[in-house]
């Protein structure tokens, strides 16, 4: 399956999300390839500590030149990284997806932004439809704090775009984990953002865990 993680908005934290998830994918033994399609490199970055650091499994990453359907199928799980600094990859590789994963932080602004991406991605012409998945990424952590819930409820209400309940929180271990080249889930196996993290894993995969 190809997924791309991807956002009209800034600091969704996508690339953390990508680097975790492909982590993940490596250690259930599936056939992985990363895909760094954004200028900016972040997940190829954490890619190249994690490899200087020897972690197992060891991850390797390709640029956008991979952006073509036979490249992309030679694999069991594609993960593309991709955000708006170069629409040209982003439109291209939604226009070859089997689906893609929208992390949307608890603010109305992401909300907006969510909705213009659901309609971005709806104008590109392709045979049939990408699945548009919706996420809430860093929440609040505070049950006092209701933003978190209210961006969850917005979510749902969304034409197009399936919402999934697993959350992953606003945790200083993902920070952490990433600048180390570790998957939050290596670093504090027994915290709350693995827990959080594992829990969108089988909603994303069932298949894997299953």
């Amino acid at each position: 399956m190809i997924t791309i993680i991807a956002s009209l908005k800034g600091g969704s934290g996508k690339s953390t999300l990508t680097f975790n998830l492909a982590v993940w994918l490596a250690m259930a033994e599936a056939r992985v390839l990363l895909v760094d399609a954004d200028p900016q490199a972040t997940l190829t970055d954490v890619v190249e500590v994690r490899k200087e650091e020897r972690f197992n499994p060891i991850l390797e990453v390709k640029d956008k030149a991979a952006l073509t359907q036979e490249r992309l199928r030679d694999a069991d799980e594609t993960l593309v990284d991709v955000g708006t600094a170069d629409m040209e990859s982003l439109r291209h590789a939604i226009s070859l997806c089997d689906r893609v994963v929208v992390p949307v932080p608890p603010s109305q602004a992401d909300i907006w932004s969510t909705q213009r991406f659901i309609k971005m991605i709806s104008a590109i012409e392709r045979d049939s439809p990408p699945e548009i998945v919706g996420l809430i990424n860093r929440g609040d952590t505070h049950h006092a704090v209701q933003e978190t819930n209210e961006a969850a409820a917005a979510l749902v209400s969304l034409p197009v775009l399936r919402f999934i309940k697993p959350r992953l929180c606003q945790r200083t271990v993902f920070r952490r984990s990433f600048s180390e080249g570790l998957a939050v889930f290596e670093l504090e196996p027994r915290g709350k953002a693995a827990r959080e993290f594992l829990a969108l894993t089988a909603a994303l995969y069932p298949h894997l865990v299953g």
